[in-house]
C-alpha cells in the first residue's frame, strides 16, 4: 500500500479538516511552529508508532473527538478471512468512492488515555438488513442466508455467507458510511489490512546529537543492544545456568559455616544484588583509519552516520517481517551539514523515493536544500484563522515558498536548455562529459553556470524560479525532444514554435526513438550482463527489462506480469541506462551508433548560447510559446 492522502481533524493546530496528499516524495515546508511536525506526530499515531494524548486535542474547539484519517492506494490483490476464505476489498465493500481505502482512526480526549474507534470510510450496502453485515455473528449470518434462500458456498465462512446474502438482496443502496473495524468480523478485516500497511519510520529533527548521547556516541550501541534482544531467550538460559550453580555453590558454603558458626550461617542467604549487564560485555565502535571514533568526529558526520544506521535498521526490519512498503519521515535533514552534505542527502532521498515501495516525506526550511526538491513535492502550510492550510505546488504557491525561504534565480545565465524528463538530463549531461574529451571547446554542462537544465515534465524548486523569471527576459532555450512516433512525433508542432522565436532558440527532435536508443549495446553488456540488439526504433528500457526478468527464473513470463510492475521495472532499467550505461559511453560508441554528429549539432547549439553577447528579448510573447506546452510530459 501507498499513503495517499491524510485528513487532519481537532489534532493540536489543526482544528478544521486539513487534507493533505503525498507523493512518492513529499516536503513541508513552513515557518517554525507552523505544524511541519505536528503531521508527522499525527502518522505515528496512526501507525501505532506513538500514542494519543489528552492534550493532543485542539485546544481551541468544543470538541474532544480527534479524527486521523489515512487514505491509501495500491492495495493488496486480496485478503484471507476466516483461516482460508479469500476476499478483496472491494467484494467486501471497504473502499472509498475512488477505489482506494481510507482508514478513519477516531480518538475519545475526554479520557486521560484516549481510547480510538477504527473505521472503513467506504461505499458500503445502507438497506435496511445489509449494512451491518461484518458486525454480525455466524449463527446471524447463516440464519439471514438460509431466510433469503441463497445459496452459499461454505456455511462455515463469513466471507462466503457475506457475499451470498449480498448478492441476494437486489439494490444494496450503496452510501459513503464509516464501517466499524474493531467488532466482530471487521476487527478480522483490520487485522488482515495492517499486514500491509506501510512501515512508519520517524527521524527526528530533535534526535540528540551530542557528545554525551549514547545513541549519537555510537549508534552500533543500539545494534548491540538489539542483537541482544534477538537472543534474549538464550541469554536467560545462560543467567539462569550461572545462577543456580552459584546458589549451589552459595549453599555448599553456608553448609560449611554452620559447622562453625549455626546462628551465622543461618543469617545469611545467597541473594544476587543486579541484574547482568550484557551490553557491557560487547563493545562496538566505528573508527576511522586513524583510529578516531565517531564520538570525537563533528556533529555533522554523527547525524550522517545516525541517519545511516536509522536507514539500514529499516530495511532490516522491513526484509525480517516481509513488508512490501515504507514511510521514511526525516525532519529537517540538512540539520548540522554543510551546503554540499546537504545536496548529497536530498539527491540520495530523491533515488530512495524512486525505489519501489518507497515513499520519503520530509520538512525543511533551508534555501540550498529546498531548492532542489522536485516542485510537485512541496507542500506549503501557512496559519489561518481556524487551524491550518496546508498548499499543493501552484505557480501562487512556489512564488510564496520561493519569496518565504530567499530562493532566488540565478544571475548570469545565457541559456535555458529543456528536456523531456530528468534522466534525459542525467544521458546529456554524461554524454557531454565524453565528447569534451576529444573537443573540449564543448560547453560543460555539469559546471557551468550559464546553462540551466531543467525537464518540462517536473522541476526543481530552483529551476521553476530561473524559468518562470527568466523567460521574460528572452534568455535562448534550447529544447531537444524524443522522437516516440517516426511518422508524427508528438513535439513536432512545439518545436517549430521554439524555432520560429528569432531570439537564439533552438528545438531539436530526436532522430531516434529516445535518448536511450544513443546507448551501445557493449557497455549495456557491461551493466545488466546482458544482450540486446539496440536499433533506431526498439523499445531498450523494456527489451532490458523483459530479459532481466526472464534470466532472474520466476519463472511468470513477461507478459503475466502486473502492467504496474512491469513498468516499475523499466523504471529501474530506465534510471540505470542514463546514469551507469551512458556513463561508459565511449568516442567510439556514439560512431558505432552513429550518433556523434548529432549529439555534437545539440551541444554546439547550447555553446553558441554560452558565448553570444547578450539574448534578444522577445516582447509580450505568451507563456505557452515559450516552451510551457509540454509541462505534462513525464
Amino acid at each position: 500500500m501507498r499513503l495517499k492522502t491524510l485528513k487532519l481533524t481537532n489534532f493540536r493546530a489543526y482544528k478544521t479538516e486539513t487534507v493533505v496528499n503525498f507523493d512518492d516524495i513529499t516536503a513541508f515546508i513552513g515557518k517554525n511552529d507552523v505544524g511541519k511536525s505536528t503531521v508527522f506526530e499525527a502518522l505515528e499515531i496512526f501507525f501505532e508508532q506513538a500514542k494519543m494524548d489528552q492534550l493532543d486535542c485542539c485546544v481551541s474547539s468544543d470538541s474532544e473527538e480527534v479524527r486521523i484519517c489515512c487514505v491509501f492506494d495500491r492495495l493488496p490483490e486480496q485478503l484471507v478471512l476466516d483461516s482460508s476464505a479469500t476476499t478483496t476489498l472491494k467484494t467486501e465493500y471497504l473502499l472509498n468512492a475512488d477505489g482506494d481505502l481510507e482508514i478513519l482512526k477516531v480518538f475519545d480526549c475526554s479520557k486521560t488515555k484516549p481510547s480510538d474507534e477504527i473505521y472503513a470510510v467506504a461505499l458500503h450496502p445502507t438497506k435496511s438488513g445489509v449494512s451491518q453485515l461484518h458486525e454480525s455473528t455466524q449463527k446471524n449470518l447463516k440464519k439471514q442466508a438460509k431466510e433469503l434462500n441463497c445459496p452459499v458456498d461454505d456455511l462455515r465462512s463469513n466471507v462466503a455467507l457475506r457475499r451470498a446474502i449480498w448478492a441476494a438482496s437486489g439494490d444494496l443502496a450503496l452510501e459513503n458510511t464509516n464501517v466499524p473495524l474493531k467488532k466482530a468480523d471487521g476487527k478480522e478485516v483490520w487485522a488482515q489490512i495492517q499486514k500491509y500497511l506501510p512501515q512508519f519510520a520517524l527521524f527526528r529533527a530533535d534526535r540528540p546529537s551530542t557528545d554525551t548521547d549514547a545513541e549519537c556516541q555510537d549508534p552500533m550501541k543500539i545494534a548491540v543492544n538489539n542483537a541482544l534482544e534477538e537472543v534474549r531467550d538464550e541469554l536467560q538460559q545462560i543467567k539462569d545456568q550461572v545462577q543456580a550453580r552459584v546458589v549451589e555453590v552459595a549453599n555448599r558454603t553456608l553448609g560449611k559455616l554452620r559447622e562453625f558458626d549455626k546462628d551465622l550461617a543461618n543469617d545469611l542467604k545467597p541473594e544476587f544484588n543486579s541484574e547482568p549487564k550484557w551490553n557491557g560485555l560487547f563493545k562496538l565502535t566505528l573508527n576511522d583509519h586513524n583510529d578516531i571514533p565517531i564520538n570525537k568526529r563533528g556533529s555533522g558526520v554523527r547525524r550522517l552516520i545516525l541517519l545511516s544506521f536509522f536507514r539500514a535498521e529499516v530495511e532490516r526490519k522491513r526484509a525480517e517481517e516481509s513488508i512490501d512498503n515504507v514511510i521514511y519521515a526525516i525532519e529537517e535533514p540538512e540539520t548540522a551539514q554543510h551546503p554540499d552534505n546537504q545536496r548529497m542527502l536530498i539527491e540520495a532521498l530523491l533515488e530512495l523515493s524512486e525505489d519501489n515501495g518507497c515513499q520519503v516525506v520530509l520538512t525543511t526550511h533551508v534555501p540550498g536544500l529546498a531548492e532542489l526538491l522536485p516542485t510537485q513535492s512541496i507542500r506549503y502550510i501557512t496559519k489561518v484563522e481556524d487551524g491550518r492550510h496546508i498548499a499543493t505546488a501552484s505557480d501562487e504557491t512556489l512564488k510564496d515558498v520561493a519569496r518565504a525561504l530567499g530562493v532566488y534565480p540565478d544571475q548570469g545565465v545565457k541559456v535555458i536548455v529543456c528536456l523531456e524528463g530528468p534522466r534525459d538530463i542525467e544521458c546529456l549531461t554524461h554524454f557531454a562529459h565524453i565528447l569534451r574529451d576529444e573537443d573540449p571547446s564543448l560547453p560543460d554542462l555539469e559546471s557551468d553556470s550559464a546553462i540551466i537544465l531543467l525537464h518540462l515534465g517536473g522541476s526543481t524548486l530552483k529551476n521553476w524560479v530561473n524559468h518562470d523569471y527568466l523567460y521574460k527576459l528572452g534568455i535562448p532555450e534550447v529544447h531537444i525532444y524524443d522522437r516516440d512516433d517516426k511518422e508524427k512525433p508528438k513535439y513536432q508542432d512545439t518545436a517549430d514554435k521554439v524555432n520560429q522565436r528569432g531570439n537564439g532558440s533552438k528545438a531539436f527532435i530526436t532522430s531516434k526513438r529516445e535518448m536511450e536508443n544513443f546507448l551501445h549495446p557493449e557497455p549495456i553488456k557491461d551493466v545488466f550482463e546482458i544482450e540486446i540488439d539496440v536499433t533506431d526504433e526498439c523499445d531498450v528500457p523494456q527489451l532490458i527489462a523483459q530479459k532481466v526478468h526472464e534470466n532472474a527464473g520466476s519463472g511468470k513470463p513477461w507478459k503475466d506480469v502486473p502492467d504496474k510492475k512491469r513498468k516499475d521495472k523499466e523504471s529501474a532499467v530506465k534510471k540505470r541506462l542514463n546514469r551507469d550505461v551512458a556513463e561508459k559511453m565511449t568516442i567510439m560508441h556514439f560512431k558505432e551508433r552513429n550518433a556523434k554528429d548529432e549529439v555534437l549539432s545539440w551541444l554546439r547549439a547550447i555553446g553558441e548560447c554560452v558565448v553570444a553577447v547578450e539574448p534578444i528579448p522577445i516582447p509580450l510573447i505568451e507563456e505557452a510559446e515559450l516552451g510551457r506546452e509540454p509541462s505534462s510530459v513525464e
